[in-house]
């Protein structure tokens, strides 16, 4: 799909061709879109690295002047998928006229932009597109493990009487999904410190301010991640063994139960064998051999809840 929008002073307004200024919009593009955008001189191999789920971070330049940046952006897939919270890469083309925009999929970033509620956001200006544009990508990885957070805390609570297995593979998705996190923000992070030790930012003050914002946002992220991540593995470690307790208290009840419920049966089945027996002539045996069995298992109940074994 192809969309190519301008600002102005009416906001960001639709238009059918690409006039200077404009951005251009791809998402999921088919062959013929492809070759539609290369008319325009893009490379074509910046528009294919970017549909590549696999692709890595990273800074391209041509001699023609445009410049590839491609980072990867938190992207959720839903909580029945394996993994909820995945990247995907996003590719920006800076050309001398127009900026183009390149990802397999829609995403918040997108949306955010076309609904017109990132602050200071204009076609016209390439670098401070570029800014914003990275700058909601670190905020996004922020947002994402916040509901990460959330929902590990909802899993803590179900797991401390939890049986079942069911919670912790839960747990094993989310932290694919830091995996993932981890993965991307580090390789994001070379491709913003090479993007500061270029000269491409530094031509307007307010530029080198918001790429600094940017740093400092996608460390944030970084950080947060390797702390839930860490909190994450030693939280799964513990709980494995708690659900492995609580299985052995309910084996330890049972079995308790099984010990007391068997006494009276053995005293019972004692006192069916066809031999000589005591009180076998008397009337009231049968309260007798039943008093015994119960002040035998009142008996054993109290040495249990002595020992703690309920």
């Amino acid at each position: 799909m192809i969309k190519i929008m301008k600002s102005t002073e009416f906001g960001l307004e639709t238009m059918d061709t690409p006039i200077p200024g404009s951005w251009i919009s791809l998402i999921d593009p088919t062959p013929e879109e492809i070759e539609q955008i290369c008319e325009l001189g893009i490379p074509q191999d910046f528009l294919t690295y970017p549909l590549d789920i696999d692709e890595r971070p990273r800074t391209e330049k041509e001699d023609d002047g445009s410049q590839l940046i491609l980072i990867r952006i938190p992207f959720y897939q839903g909580d029945t998928a394996d993994v909820p919270f995945i990247t995907i890469p996003l590719g920006v083309i800076l050309t001398d006229r127009w900026v183009v925009t390149v990802c397999r999929r829609q995403n918040d970033i997108f949306q955010e932009l076309n609904n017109g509620k990132m602050r200071g956001f204009s076609t016209g200006k390439r670098n401070r597109f570029v800014l914003r544009l990275l700058l909601s990508s670190a905020t996004k990885y922020l947002v994402h493990l916040r509901e990460i957070n959330k929902a590990v805390d909802i899993l803590e609570d179900k797991l401390q009487l939890s049986l079942k297995n069911k919670e912790v593979l839960e747990l094993l998705k989310v932290q694919k999904s830091l995996v993932y996190f981890t993965t991307a923000l580090k390789a994001n992070e070379l491709v913003l410190e090479r993007l500061q030790r270029s000269q491409m930012f530094k031509q307007f003050p307010d530029d080198e301010d918001l790429l600094d914002d940017v740093i400092i946002e996608n460390q944030q992220a970084i950080e947060m991640t390797n702390i839930s991540s860490n909190i994450l593995s030693s939280m799964m470690d513990a709980f494995a063994s708690i659900i492995s307790n609580n299985l052995n208290v309910v084996m330890k009840f049972l079995a308790s139960m099984t010990i007391i419920v068997s006494l009276p049966a053995l005293v019972i089945g004692f006192y069916g064998m066809n031999v000589q027996l005591p009180f076998m002539l008397d009337p009231s045996a049968y309260l007798y051999i039943l008093g015994a069995s119960l002040a035998v298992s009142l008996l054993v109940v109290f040495i249990f809840l002595k020992k703690d074994w309920f």
